[in-house]
């Protein structure tokens, strides 16, 4: 090692620390230098136990300000933290799972906030679109129950060709079946990444009430009957399904806070709510054991052979 200041070569001076780092010397100026160590988790110095405590909480469903209390640290700590954990847990994913194979999806989108919702929002806030309604585009593998990608972005045809992109990366160039909801801008966008390749079918819900006109606010209206719809290809009539994607918007529900709903728990920040979906997807595919299943959905799959430890998803 060189001298910052004098540009001469130190020599070795003994170790710190329990993990018996290096010292070195300066004999010119008498200043001391250990070598940089590895900075997995950024700027958190927290020891590992106490980290993956922080995220245990966090993807049971703990919110922001009762996991700074059970574990004694700031809020900015466990903002901090959540933000790094979610940016490595989102490029795993991404590493992880690319043509996979599937056989039959199921493809929902979720709604939640950011903030404010769409219609409390100001006429000087109308154009900012990290503000106000937030939609999470699921894509949910019928017998591996894997999360195969997921998008955040607004209701818009937009926002699905994206998350259709990110599907196109994740699935394997072979035919599977897909199955959606009655939502205009899926079928464009799937034949456009997808064309022919794949039997797709739409499940359209024929409701009681109207659900632009119902009074009640949180309570969903009636479903009087449920339309199978050929849309592409020769999709399989009796697997045409949307329960097992709509059961895991209920798990979304439970086991992330942030889109819980009556409650103070709504994302303030964009940011924030992107890191705790790829949070808790990851945690989902690779570490909670599934109970019908006996593993994780990510084993079920074929992509790993053993359960996840949360140290080990993060990388540390």
């Amino acid at each position: 090692m060189t001298c910052h200041n004098c540009e001469v070569q130190t020599v070795k001076a003994g170790k710190y620390g329990k993990k018996r780092i290096q010292r070195y010397l300066c004999k010119q100026c008498g200043k001391f230098y250990s070598e940089s160590q590895p900075k997995p988790l950024g700027d958190v110095r927290l020891p590992i136990e106490k980290v993956t405590m922080i995220l245990h909480c966090l993807v049971e469903g703990n919110s922001v300000r009762g996991t700074s209390r059970l574990c004694d640290v700031e809020k900015r700590t466990v903002l901090n933290l959540l933000k790094t954990a979610g940016e490595k847990c989102e490029r795993l994913l991404e590493k992880r799972l690319q043509n996979v194979p599937v056989q039959d999806l199921q493809l929902d989108e979720i709604w939640s906030y950011v903030f404010k919702k769409e219609g409390h929002k100001w006429l000087a806030e109308m154009d900012n679109d990290r503000i106000g309604d937030a939609y999470t585009f699921i894509a949910f593998e019928r017998d591996s129950k894997m999360v195969v990608a997921w998008h955040l972005g607004k209701r818009t045809a937009e926002s699905t060709e994206d998350f259709m992109a990110k599907l196109r990366t994740a699935t394997a160039e072979k035919r599977f079946q897909i199955t959606t909801d009655g939502f205009t801008s899926y079928p464009p966008a799937i034949e456009e990444t997808f064309g022919a390749d794949v039997d797709y079918a739409q499940l359209v819900k024929v409701y009681g009430k109207p659900e632009e006109g119902r009074a009640e606010r949180y309570s969903p209206g009636d479903v009087i009957n449920a339309v199978p719809t050929r849309v592409s290809g020769d999709p399989d009539r009796s697997r045409i399904c949307t329960s097992h994607v709509e059961r895991q918007n209920g798990t979304l529900r439970q086991w992330c806070k942030r889109l819980t709903r009556l409650t103070y728990a709504f994302s303030k920040k964009w940011e924030n709510l992107q890191a705790a979906l790829a949070l808790h997807f990851a945690y989902y595919n690779f570490c909670r054991q599934h109970s019908s299943l006996r593993v994780t959905p990510a084993m079920e799959a074929g992509i790993t052979d053993h359960i996840w430890s949360i140290a080990e998803l993060i990388g540390v």
